[in-house]
C-alpha cells in the first residue's frame, strides 16, 4: 500500500487542475453568451426607438392629410383618437386570453381547477400548547 500513496497526490493535483480548467472554459462560455445577449438587447432598444419615431411620423402625416378637409385643431384631434383606439387594441392583444366563466345556470363545461377560496382553510382543532413553565420562568397565578 505504500507505493500507492504517490499516486494520491497526483490524483489530487489532477483533479484541481481539471475543476481549474473547468471553471476557465464555464466562465470563458458565460462570458461569450453575455457579449451575444448584450448586443442583442442594445439592437432591440435601437429597433424600438426607431420605431417610435416612425410612428410619430404617420402620426404627423394622418393629422398633416386631415389638415386638408379640416381645421388643425379637429385634425389633431382626429389623429389622437385614431392612436388611442390603436392604443386600446394593442392592449388588449397583449392580455393573456381569458375564458369567462361559465354561469351555473348555462350548463356550460366544468372549470378545470376548482375555484379558489377566499380565504385559507382553518384547521378543525386548535393546537394546545402545554402550560409547563420554562426554566427560570413562573407558572402563572391565577387568583381564586
Amino acid at each position: 500500500m505504500a507505493h500507492l500513496d504517490h499516486l494520491e497526490h497526483l490524483d489530487k493535483d489532477l483533479v484541481d487542475e481539471l475543476a481549474q480548467v473547468a471553471r476557465e472554459t464555464v466562465r470563458d462560455e458565460l462570458r461569450e453568451q453575455g457579449r451575444k445577449r448584450r448586443r442583442a438587447a442594445l439592437l432591440y432598444g435601437a429597433s424600438g426607438a426607431v420605431a417610435c419615431y416612425a410612428g410619430a411620423a404617420v402620426a404627423a402625416a394622418v393629422g398633416l392629410a386631415l389638415a386638408i378637409v379640416l381645421p388643425g385643431w379637429a385634425a389633431a384631434l382626429v389623429t389622437a383618437v385614431i392612436l388611442g383606439a390603436v392604443a386600446g387594441l394593442l392592449r388588449e392583444a397583449g392580455r393573456p386570453s381569458r375564458r369567462p366563466a361559465p354561469h351555473p345556470a348555462s350548463g356550460g363545461p366544468e372549470l378545470a381547477y376548482p375555484p379558489m377560496p377566499s380565504r385559507p382553510p382553518v384547521p378543525p382543532v386548535t393546537p394546545v400548547t402545554p402550560l409547563t413553565p420554562d426554566a427560570g420562568q413562573e407558572a402563572p397565578h391565577h387568583r381564586a
